[in-house]
């Protein structure tokens, strides 16, 4: 029988995150994640990455495996080029705008997750079982037990679930969603471009979806997401290594020079998901399980960092009572705000830039002009792009 005072369900980037934020506070911690450990990623890039943030940055920092991520793979980004391919609409910034040194990382996901756990395995407090499925959960007004498929008994003071967007916890106790498919599928690839990105995060905006272009540490090599209807997505994902080429530079407009794909290419559809509650009883949600938003302004992980770094403030702080439902009351009700702000902002986003009706692409246009021109609303656009 295993004792700890949290049990995290799930070792991605997220839950990883919240479990070293407590075990270096010397709070216990057991992770449980039916996924192998992960292992150095080879010279091949990963196909999924993320644009983390200064914000997500300084979590990091905090946490003592900034140096290790950077250590491994990893590109700043100085500059951002966002364009509507339809009309004259375009919004560019750069650090130097914003006195900064930098406006984020691109970062492979498995990177960041060999950090972590490299960093977790030089503590006792922390508990790492991978390749390890439970068969139930019970929760009692105190404590909440966990039965391995091994048969062995896991006890928590708080579970938390951080088990992705098809969570399996939060279908358990019954937590609701709120749920809309966006119609988009999203295709990642790692693709090498005859001109240097220039440290440049680019996206564009076309008719079928937002197609983002995001710096790797090679100079000309990128890691692309291009989100479109699931008919385009199936046309592009049957092209030959030569046509998708093409399709690719022809969406970027040529901006960076001739395109060739390095990788095979996958495609996941896009849903929101937003649980109308994150907390029941001991066991609170986290991460995806508790939201997923649309990709086109690089969010997501973002969001489920800020989830862990507000839990680890609260469950940190000098507390009379350890996870007390008043603490997991305020960390669902703030957590909750933040989620829908940015699930409304992805959704508007969204219907402004789809489809080619004239008003909307005029209303674009001269939106995103503005916003260039206008030194005030564009210092706040950048601050808001950044995590700010």
């Amino acid at each position: 029988m295993k004792q700890t005072q949290v049990c995290v369900v799930g070792g991605g980037c997220v839950g990883l995150t919240l479990a070293l934020g407590l075990v270096k506070a010397n709070i216990s911690v057991v992770v449980i994640d039916a996924a192998e450990k992960q292992v150095l990623p080879g010279d091949e890039y990963g196909l999924r990455v993320s644009a983390l943030s200064l914000a997500s940055q300084h979590l990091f920092e905090s946490l003592q495996v900034w140096p290790e991520i950077i250590a491994q793979r990893a590109r700043s980004y100085t500059h951002m080029d966002v364009r509507d391919q339809d009309n004259f609409g375009k919004i560019a910034f750069n650090s130097d705008e914003l006195d900064l040194p930098h406006l984020g990382h691109i970062v492979e996901n498995d990177i960041i997750r060999y950090a972590l756990i490299n960093e977790l395995e030089q503590h006792s407090q922390a508990t790492l079982m991978f390749d390890t499925r439970y068969q139930q959960i019970h929760q009692s007004d105190n404590d909440v037990f966990i039965t391995l498929d091994s048969g062995e008994p896991v006890i928590a003071k708080l579970l938390v679930a951080a088990d992705g967007a098809n969570s399996a916890i939060r279908k358990q106790f019954n937590l609701p969603i709120t749920f809309k498919d966006y119609d988009h599928n999203a295709i990642v690839a790692t693709v090498k471009t005859t001109e240097p990105h220039n440290n440049t995060a680019r996206q564009v905006f076309l008719p079928t979806g937002p197609l983002a272009f995001l710096p790797l540490p090679d100079a000309n090599t990128h890691s692309i997401v291009w989100s479109t209807s699931p008919e385009h997505c199936q046309t592009l994902l049957a092209m030959d290594d030569s046509d998708f080429n093409k399709a690719v530079m022809a969406a970027l407009d040529g901006q960076c020079g001739l395109c060739e794909v390095q990788s095979a290419r996958t495609a996941f559809p896009l849903k929101m998901r937003y649980a109308q509650k994150w907390v029941e009883g001991k066991v609170v949600l986290m991460g995806d399980a508790a939201h997923t938003i649309h990709p086109l302004a690089g969010l997501g992980m973002n969001l489920g960092l800020k989830d862990a770094a507000y839990l680890i403030e609260l469950l940190t702080a000098d507390n009379k009572e350890f996870a007390s439902n008043r603490l997991l009351r305020d960390y669902e009700r703030t957590r909750k705000l933040d989620a829908q702000k940015h699930i409304a902002m992805m959704q508007g986003l969204k219907e402004l830039f789809a489809g080619a009706n004239p008003l909307k692409k005029l209303v674009r246009g001269v939106g995103l002009s503005l916003v260039d021109n206008l030194g005030p609303i564009k210092h706040l656009f950048a601050k808001q792009a950044i995590g700010k």
